[in-house]
């Protein structure tokens, strides 16, 4: 049997790459395993070779300390891999296939599952709807920044590309279907991005990077990239986005600056709960400040999309309210002025197999968007670091070499 390495949480400002068990078609005890959970069996599941797993900023905010995770957590819910083996119960998918991963599990049998909406399945976390590859509080299924991993329900959840070779030639665009790309997209789609809609996306990490190639897929005649970080917003430039420096103030000026007119049509939120003040605060964290700005900056009966994450636990919160995720929101404002608001996980599987199709016709370059840029496992940390400083870079691991 092949060994098996990943990248494990350890404390906070620390990740370490382990020796790690060799998967099983069963779910183990093991760090942030719900009891319930332990010893489900998974006849329905596939092990992987992980070609690429990506570090998100998701990831980030566990790493930092600023979630309940457990120590020796598994990380890694973005993954692309090989079929190594399958379960007597998957009819469908073969040894041998090159897939992408949802980072949603998904058992496709729960009504959620057949409505479409995979971020909240039902039945594979006791604890609460929805269910990801090491995350905390989301089932404790181990995580992808490793050699090899489990995959549930694989006759569902996992997306075949047609052609091995043409999937390798393409593998840096393709591993970011199994979040970032549809997180984005769905972002976008949920701010009502339109052909000629004006659209502000706050974050110009990966996240906000991959809506705003989202919102210029959409058609969108204008796409404005806020942040703090100038190498970022410099990285959003460098595909045809506006950009605008919050470091400066509130975006409203510059916005007018840009459009004639201080607001959009369509607005994404890419930043989450560790969000910073704008200008003079821009140093110090407040967590409600892009939602209420991005209420300011939305057109009256706009819609804004929510991708970036926000928790109900928060050890590292700026106070007692912002531990438990209770922010103070000008809701007012967004009453005022009917806005919509879309929230929580993005439903992976909605959006992925059509832009698998717009990697595969060269309709979007998103790797190049993103800034993909390819490490080996054991330089999982130290990337982590990089990342966590700022660096405007998608890391994407590669733990067998498999990437030309």
């Amino acid at each position: 049997m092949a060994g098996n390495r990943g990248v494990a949480y350890m404390e906070p400002g620390k990740v370490e790459v382990h020796e790690i068990d060799y998967p099983k078609l069963e779910l183990l005890d093991g760090p942030g395993v719900n009891p319930a959970n332990v010893g489900r069996k998974l006849n329905h599941g596939a092990i992987l070779k992980v070609v690429t797993t990506n570090i998100c900023g998701s990831d980030q905010h566990m790493v930092r300390g600023r979630t309940t995770a457990p120590a020796n957590l598994v990380l890694g819910h973005e993954i692309l891999g090989e079929v190594v083996e399958t379960g007597p119960d998957v009819e469908f998918v073969e040894v041998g296939d090159v897939c992408s991963v949802p980072f949603n599990i998904a058992c496709g049998r729960c009504r959620n599952c057949k409505e479409g909406k995979t971020g909240i399945c039902l039945n594979v976390n006791p604890a609460r709807p929805g269910a990801a590859y090491g995350y905390v509080d989301m089932g404790g299924w181990v995580g992808g920044q490793a050699e090899y991993v489990t995959v549930p329900y694989a006759d569902w959840n996992l997306l075949r590309f047609p052609d091995r070779d043409q999937a390798m030639a393409k593998v840096l665009d393709l591993t970011m279907l199994s979040d970032i790309f549809p997180t984005g997209f769905h972002g976008a789609v949920t701010a009502g991005v339109k052909p000629g809609s004006t659209v502000y996306i706050a974050g110009a990490g990966p996240v906000g990077l991959a809506a705003a190639a989202s919102a210029q897929l959409l058609g969108a005649a204008v796409v404005i990239v806020a942040d703090l970080n100038e190498q970022r917003l410099a990285q959003a430039r460098s595909f045809g986005c506006e950009t605008v420096d919050v470091s400066k103030g509130a975006p409203q000026d510059q916005i007018e600056q840009l459009l004639g007119v201080p607001e959009v049509d369509a607005a994404v939120d890419a930043v989450g709960f560790e969000a910073r003040g704008h200008g003079d605060g821009s140093t110090t964290e407040a967590p409600a400040t892009v939602l209420n700005s991005l209420m300011e900056v939305t057109a009256a009966g706009g819609q804004i999309g929510i991708p970036g994450l926000y928790v109900t636990g928060d050890p590292g919160g700026i106070d007692e309210a912002a531990k438990v995720g209770s922010l103070s929101l000008s809701l007012g404002t967004g009453w005022a002025k009917s806005l919509s608001f879309t929230t929580g996980q993005c439903p992976v599987m909605r959006y992925n197999l059509g832009l698998m199709k717009a990697i595969l016709h060269e309709k979007v370059q998103i790797a190049k968007a993103v800034n993909a840029t390819v490490i080996p496992l054991d330089d999982a940390p130290q990337s982590y670091a990089e990342f966590d400083s700022g660096a405007a870079k998608k890391y994407v691991i590669d733990p067998h070499g498999m990437v030309a």
